[in-house]
Order: structure tokens, then sequence, then C-alpha cells
């Protein structure tokens, strides 16, 4: 006799989140990444305080009121670790090698207290790396939108990643 459907003796079918392989990727395709994160005081204030980061604009109101956004700014590492961060879940979680570095960062609005960061990744250019056999190199471009979709963040980033069949 079979256990019945769902009973605890029965086998279940796991699923594993991960990101895209290197061969699932594609280039021009824009890959949104959702939920957006809506940014809070205290996760700039602690963010800042841990990275060493003294700068008034981040932590200091009454002075950030006089200057020209006339409010604090968000981090702009935070805000580039958030634009990044927010792509891992669908494209690089455990498929990723390493990643090779960033490039063209730039922050063109400043992020505030309250707003909600949304990213787009486009991969912009893969290819399989020369000396890594099962391994291949793509270039990605972030770009992080504020909830009235102002850009706020952008930046190519290149990571070495997986082919799928090398990957055990």
């Amino acid at each position: 006799m079979s256990p019945e459907p769902g009973s605890p003796d029965q086998p279940r079918q796991v699923i594993e989140q991960r990101g895209l392989y290197y061969d699932e990727l594609e280039e021009g395709v824009v890959y949104a990444h959702r939920p957006g994160r809506t940014v809070t005081e205290a996760d700039n204030v602690f963010f800042t305080a841990l990275t060493m980061n003294t700068q008034a604009l981040h932590l200091d109101a009454a002075w950030s009121a006089s200057q020209p956004f006339g409010q604090r700014l968000v981090n702009s590492m935070f805000t580039l670790a958030t634009l990044v961060g927010q792509s891992v879940a669908q494209l690089t979680q455990g498929t990723i090698v390493a990643q090779l570095g960033l490039t063209d960062v730039s922050f063109p609005h400043p992020l505030f207290h309250g707003d909600t960061l949304y990213t787009e990744t486009v991969v912009v250019e893969k290819r399989l790396s020369s000396s890594r056999p099962g391994q291949g190199i793509v270039t990605m471009e972030h770009t992080g939108r504020n909830q009235d979709g102002v850009v706020v963040a952008r930046a190519k980033r290149s990571c070495l990643m997986w082919i799928k069949d090398a990957h055990s």
C-alpha cells in the first residue's frame, strides 16, 4: 500500500530557488526585480554608522535642511548595494562564481528616506571565459528608479557565471 498523498511518508519534490545560469541569461532582456525596497531613516543611519561614513548629509537633519536638497540623502553606497542586491535572487543566487567589478556607477538623483527603490537589469554582453572552462563572463547594467520612476542609480557589473552543465 502506498502512502497517502501529502502524508509525511510520501517523498516531496524540492525546488530550490536559484539565479539563472550563463546559458539562461539573454542579452537585451530587461529583468525587473520585485518587490521594491522602501528605504527608512533607520536603514540609512545604521548603514552610514556601520560603514563609518560621517558625512553630515546622511546623519545631520538640521544641517542637511540648509543644503540644496533640503533634507538628508540616503547614503549612495547603501543605494548601490541595494541596487545590486535586488538582482541576486533572480539572476545570480547560486549561479555566480565571482563578481569581477563595477563600472559606470552614477547617482543622477538622490534617494530620500521613505523612497522605494525598484531595480531592473539588462544583460548587455556575455562571453565564454577563455581561461575557465564551464564559466562565462556576463556584463549587466543595473538601473534603479524611485517610486516616481526617476532614475536614482546606475551601474555596470561584470560577473563570472557558471554554465549550467558545468555546475554540480
